[in-house]
């Protein structure tokens, strides 16, 4: 099997306290047919020369600097330069089993697969193992593209790119999208289109690892992240793509709109539900025209659907009773 080269794309940006250990994951995989090429985003830290001092170690190592752009730009721009027959990432503050591009390609060379994804687990700065964000199948699952989506529109299905090894093919015509959060759910959705099915392994062989200055954390209870906003518009392109690819998928992604919805305005602060807002009023108003919707759909649980209720009537008095049953 080897002499079929994966590219293996690692943006980085200040993280000189996790790179070795990412990069040490990536270079001792049983498979050794990789190219590695790490996109310095600008870093501030060390980032940039620990990777030129490794790939002096490693010829498979090949390292371009740029201004800060954000994650899609430096993934774009490894797309640009890899020349390898399939693609992989890793972000720069996980890492990754040896197993895994070995495992993953076996899978794809011995079904005739675009498309192969390892399960993940989540792991805290502490290094203990998070409750699992996304459920690894019990065995080997191959699944078709709709079955796919509708996974990711239940909230059970993995979007990353980082757990993934794909056709470099697939990425001839498309680049993650630029500006947004979130960018792994629009490029993905885009390419199953050309997929016909994605087979997944249950050995969690990726590691996140979060920080406490991830972009969906919020430090105080007055900052909000954009992905809070992001995630509503992904529902938006989603209820799109739906519509026009898997028209009896409607109720999932009708599902998926309203559930992001309410992940804004759980997180919201409350002085930004004003009048003036103009996206918080958007959002209340998608809320109350689908009101029916809600009550009806089978994919809610009782719980959502009378968070939706309250908070298309009474949107500051909802996010009040959270707050006070939050603690």
């Amino acid at each position: 099997m080897e002499g079929q080269k994966i590219s293996v794309i690692v943006p980085v940006y200040n993280s000189a306290a996790w790179l070795d250990r990412c990069l040490a994951s990536i270079r001792n995989q049983t498979y050794q047919d990789l190219e590695i090429i790490i996109v310095n985003d600008g870093s501030t830290d060390q980032s940039g020369r620990m990777a030129d001092r490794m790939a002096q170690e490693d010829a498979r190592i090949k390292v371009f600097h740029k201004e800060n752009g954000g994650a899609s730009t430096a993934r774009n721009l490894g797309l640009a330069q890899a020349t390898g027959e399939y693609i992989g990432f890793v972000d720069s503050d996980d890492y990754i089993e040896p197993e895994m591009y070995e495992r993953l390609l076996k899978q794809i060379k011995a079904k005739n697969l675009l498309i192969a994804q390892a399960s993940r687990d989540e792991i805290d700065e502490t290094g203990t193992k998070l409750p699992d964000v996304c459920v690894p199948p019990e065995k080997e699952l191959v699944t078709d593209s709709r079955d796919f989506v509708r996974e990711l529109l239940l909230h059970r299905g993995d979007a990353s790119f980082c757990t993934k090894i794909i056709k470099a093919s697939l990425f001839a015509e498309d680049r993650f999208p630029e500006g947004v959060l979130n960018e792994d759910l629009h490029l993905l959705v885009r390419l199953l289109s050309r997929a016909d099915q994605v087979m997944i392994v249950p050995e969690q062989y990726y590691h996140v690892c979060y920080r406490k200055d991830s972009t969906t954390r919020k430090k105080s209870k007055e900052e909000f992240s954009r992905v809070y906003l992001d995630i509503v518009d992904n529902a938006d392109m989603m209820e799109a793509v739906v519509a026009r690819d898997y028209p009896d998928l409607m109720a999932e992604a009708r599902r998926f709109a309203l559930y992001q919805r309410l992940e804004y305005l759980l997180h919201v602060p409350i002085v930004q539900m004003n009048r003036r807002n103009g996206f918080y009023q958007e959002v209340i108003r998608y809320i109350r025209r689908h009101g029916m919707d809600s009550i009806r759909n089978p994919y809610l649980s009782k719980k959502h659907k009378l968070y939706l209720m309250i908070f298309g009537m009474l949107p500051k008095t909802a996010r009040k009773v959270h707050a006070f049953i939050k603690g």
